[in-house]
């Protein structure tokens, strides 16, 4: 090759196996120190690049987290049809499906149980997107229930706005439980008990507690 030969760009598939690569040892980084304390060093070392690599892939430390934070949600849908998640009673086994495969992936639910404490705190780059995602996953599993309710001729009760946003809970709060014992939490088993029970009690005409109906 002569000097006034160009370097080939890096090929597409490289540049991408590359960005997965950083992703990835930022979920191990984020989940382990979490955002604050986690570097882009401490990323650049984990992968074999340097600070300025990760900011040439990635911008800054923040975009970085929020492409992290995406790279979640769309692991959760890939195989599901059109990548979105589906409706009626086919949404609540799809969150029992979720807890299960979480089980099997430690580092993804670290980071993801991390992340989502921090941004409670003030200027946190991740509260935004919690915010929204809570929001909107509220939303989506009180239509759920507006279905399921529709197709079994039951009046949808005033308890669903409480009955989505405790399934949600319910499955971030087992997740802080199964990290700190696995041994003893099954987050799979736990999770569907929890979301079957809901279910239950939202299509039940008793009330369970005086006062929710």
């Amino acid at each position: 090759m002569t000097t006034t030969q160009r370097r080939q760009p890096r090929s597409r598939p490289a540049t991408l196996a590359r960005k997965r690569d950083i992703l990835d040892a930022a979920v191990e980084i984020f989940g382990s120190k979490g955002f604050a304390a986690g570097t882009l060093q401490d990323i650049a070392d984990q992968v074999g690049m340097t600070h300025a690599g990760i900011l040439h892939h990635f911008g800054s430390k923040d975009q970085l987290l929020l492409e992290v934070l995406r790279h979640r949600d769309e692991t959760d849908v890939a195989d599901l049809e059109e990548q979105h998640m589906p409706d009626g009673l086919e949404l609540f086994r799809h969150l029992v499906q979720t807890a299960f495969v979480n089980a099997r992936r430690a580092g993804i639910v670290q980071a993801y149980v991390v992340l989502s404490a921090e941004s409670v705190t003030d200027d946190h780059p991740g509260r935004v997107y919690f915010e929204k995602r809570y929001e909107t996953l509220r939303r989506e599993v009180a239509q759920a229930f507006h279905v399921v309710c529709a197709e079994r001729g039951i009046t949808a009760p005033d308890t669903i706005g409480l009955a989505s946003a405790s399934i949600l809970a319910v499955m971030d709060g087992l997740q802080v439980q199964w990290l700190l014992d696995p041994e003893n939490v099954d987050l799979g088993q736990a999770s569907a008990f929890a979301i079957e029970a809901i279910l239950a009690s939202v299509l039940s005409t008793e009330p369970l507690q005086p006062g929710l109906t």
